[in-house]
């Protein structure tokens, strides 16, 4: 098993020490191992956010801050949680002259906000490195407004049997190799592709969505399913 991905209680202590290892090199690599496209992607999320000026936004597990400051160019009042300092280091530096965005130290599992308070609320590539993603959704779901969005960007498994094949092996070999030459650090993304062998997916999201009511359940899928956006309402009422 990987060194960074350790179930149970330890499982955030563990996931913390991976983001302080790799912040600097951070988006360098992501943008190295998917060549460029999770932009494409994070801007895709956005768009389906539909933000208005003036609307409230949460963004968790913020990491380096792409999908807040992409919210807040599209003239939301955000706020990015992550429990990371070293993540939130960078995203400050990011965003030091942006307003109408904070970044906070938090736990996506207890978010540090009221019910009903947010119009859209995001994660990008947060839910597979929590402890439980269900409590994540669960959370997410409780501080958003009634009609509210709830949005989740995060790797997926594609149903081809061929084409998950050749995605896996990539995660398992080119990934953390990729790690090895720009962080010197081979187990960090040797880590995406454990933590994505226990994560359900576009399936199991887009299930526990449904199972807490919420309405309009969409899942946009990319590159045969190797990436998935999950988009979906609070309901009104509990309707």
């Amino acid at each position: 098993m990987n060194k960074f991905y350790q179930p149970g209680e330890q499982r955030a202590a563990k996931v913390g020490d991976l983001f302080a290892a790799i912040a600097p090199r951070y988006d360098l690599v992501n943008d190295l191992q998917s060549f460029g496209l999770h932009r494409r992607w994070k801007r895709t999320l956005v768009k389906m956010a539909a933000v208005q000026p003036g609307q409230r936004a949460l963004d968790v597990c913020c990491g380096t801050g792409d999908i807040a400051l992409a919210l807040r160019a599209a003239g939301a009042e955000v706020t990015g949680l992550d429990f990371s300092p070293a993540m939130l280091g960078e995203a400050r530096r990011r965003a030091a002259d942006a307003p109408h965005l904070q970044f906070i130290q938090g736990d996506a599992l207890e978010i540090p906000f009221d019910n009903d308070l947010f119009d859209v609320v995001t994660v990008g590539y947060g839910l597979r490195n929590l402890a439980s993603w269900e409590r994540g959704l669960e959370e997410m779901a409780r501080v958003a407004r009634p009609g509210g969005r709830l949005l989740a960007l995060d790797f997926g498994k594609p149903r081809n049997p061929a084409w998950r094949a050749v995605y896996f092996a990539g995660l398992r070999w080119f990934v953390p190799l990729l790690g090895r030459l720009f962080c010197r650090n081979a187990d960090a993304y040797a880590y995406i592709h454990e933590s994505l062998r226990h994560y359900p997916a576009q399936r199991g999201v887009a299930e526990k969505l449904q199972a807490l009511g919420c309405r309009d359940v969409e899942v946009r899928q990319f590159l045969g399913g190797a990436m998935s956006i999950h988009c979906a309402r609070k309901p009104f009422n509990g309707k």
